[in-house]
């Protein structure tokens, strides 16, 4: 038995830590032996499991997913060491998708550069949280360093920022401060302590009919709900109307509504459309409404010497979301949220006695958890950090623009196939388009489901069989695929043949319809 303070009956003395407080990095040999060597084996794994057999995915169902899975317990009474427990991750890693194959081109879903990867070991291994100070001294430092260059890249002067999850947060917190600001400014009722006021009820935010959703469940989370927001229709570019927002506005005037706040999106999901910022930017400014701009996909054009000007206005916008996680090639998660006066920042603040005293605050101790809506948060910051020491930003450029000029080859591709009819042709790196045979543009519902039904196939057979992950969208009520070119290993030859395998497929796959809707 042990003897009280560490010492055993025989007046031995013993380490009292348990056994498992070996599997921690210290500067003991042997935990960074074993450091070492955990390191070591899930790096061959990621080369064996994933980047050799994720191209770009097995093809497995749900049910054998759970099959595979099943087989091992989730929360096992003993556990038998580290090589068989990375030994159990290999059917996850092989049936993940493998984000940097040419043809995983389905979402908002980036390849992550090697510099990023090599930052995540870095950065899960020190395990700084990001809310105070005292937790995270030198990553507190770098991410309001970078910050600063974000701002400045944005034309911010004397704006701030923090690191946020990505777009969904980022969205969320602009129109938080957006809400706290009119309430406060207009009725003097400080939300944070007395709630909503009756009056919130004739908030309204205004924003494209193909916005993110996240400005809805944004105003859902706020408490005005999901008909607190309205949506205006777009133009042939698939870009907010300016003419529709006009009538927009003047329509919630005569009903004694009053608009707070306005949603540019630079970058739509399904067409990375643009909506018009800098006539925006001049509406909020008469309006009095607080201006936000989700550039989380678009923003990385920034970078760009050729299409920054695309985010001309964006320099007005009271707030931007941005993502690094897309085209600043981070793995995921990692977005910023950023404002044109870093005194919005004390809308939202708070102080907590054991985290940021407000003796902090007159000392100018930076904690960074009064900016943000999370309290423990990674030091995801030195991840886009060491991919700029390493890259530059001419070298995130240029992916940028060669994915753009890809997606461009794309549509001039899917133009000149004749079963292939392209829906949109972007700003962006994006192509959406539908197979429509020639047997099928008859016009009537049945030739229209017939359709519908053959572009889902399409979609279920590439993925079905791992050759390709493709994405379907409806457009005005019509199903559609879409190609998300991100990836800047895909090339031209590449997409060439995945549109050939579309046609071929369809083809294929008409015979099934064809009795269907016979």
């Amino acid at each position: 038995m042990n003897g009280v303070g560490g010492v055993e009956a025989d007046g031995e003395r013993h380490d009292p830590r348990p056994d498992a407080a070996k599997w921690f990095l210290s500067g003991d040999d042997d935990d960074r032996a074993r450091y070492r060597d955990a390191i070591r084996r899930a790096c061959d794994l990621v080369l064996d499991e994933f980047a050799d057999e994720a191209t770009p995915y097995s093809g497995a169902k749900p049910e054998e997913l759970d099959d595979a899975l099943a087989r091992f317990e989730m929360l096992p009474h003993e556990g038998d060491g580290l090589v068989a427990a990375l030994g159990r991750t290999e059917p996850v890693l092989r049936n993940s998708v493998g984000v940097s194959d040419p043809t995983c081109v389905a979402h908002l879903q980036c390849p992550p550069t090697i510099p990023a990867l090599a930052a995540e070991v870095l950065l899960t291994a020190t395990n700084q949280s990001m809310d105070s100070w005292d937790q995270s001294p030198a990553a507190t430092q770098l991410e309001r360093q970078f910050v600063d260059e974000l701002c400045d890249l944005f034309g911010y002067e004397n704006g701030d920022g923090v690191f946020t999850s990505g777009g969904t947060q980022s969205n969320f917190v602009g129109l938080l401060l957006a809400r706290n600001r009119v309430l406060l400014e207009e009725y003097g009722v400080d939300v944070q302590q007395a709630g909503l006021p009756p009056e919130a009820r004739d908030l309204r935010i205004l924003c494209s009919a193909d916005a993110h959703f996240t400005a809805k469940q944004a105003a859902s989370h706020l408490g005005l709900g999901e008909n607190a927001v309205v949506t205006v229709s777009t133009d042939d570019d698939r870009c907010l109307s300016m003419e529709a927002f006009d009538e927009a506005v003047s329509d919630l005037r005569e009903r004694g509504k009053r608009p707070f706040a306005i949603v540019a999106t630079a970058g739509t999901t399904d067409f990375g459309s643009i909506d018009p910022l800098g006539p925006l930017a001049d509406r909020a400014a008469e309006l009095d409404c607080w201006y936000h701009v989700d550039a989380a996909w678009g923003g990385a054009l920034a970078l760009s010497d050729d299409h920054a000007d695309k985010l001309a206005g964006i320099e007005a916008a009271d707030s931007v979301a941005v993502d690094f996680h897309k085209l600043f090639y981070q793995p995921i998660s990692c977005g910023a949220v950023l404002v044109r006066d870093e005194s919005a920042y004390d809308l939202i603040d708070r102080n907590a006695a054991y985290l940021n005293p407000e003796r902090d605050d007159d000392a100018g101790v930076p904690n960074l958890v009064s900016k943000s809506v999370q309290t423990t948060r990674r030091f995801d910051a030195l991840k886009p950090f060491v991919t700029m020491q390493a890259l530059g930003r001419e070298g995130l450029a240029s992916m940028v623009e060669y994915t753009i000029d890809l997606a461009d080859d794309a549509a001039r591709l899917v133009e000149a196939d004749p079963d292939l009819r392209l829906v949109h042709d972007s700003d962006l790196n994006v192509v959406v388009f539908r197979y429509v045979p020639e047997t099928g543009r008859t016009g009537d519902t049945a030739g229209e489901r017939r359709v519908a039904d053959l572009n889902e196939a399409i979609r279920d057979s590439l993925l079905d069989d791992g050759e390709a992950v493709v994405a379907r969208t409806t457009v005005d009520g019509e199903t559609c695929l879409k190609l998300t070119l991100l990836n800047p290993r895909t090339t031209r030859e590449d997409l060439r043949e995945l549109l050939r395998e579309i046609s071929t497929r369809g083809t294929a796959l008409e015979t099934t319809t064809d009795d269907r809707y016979a």
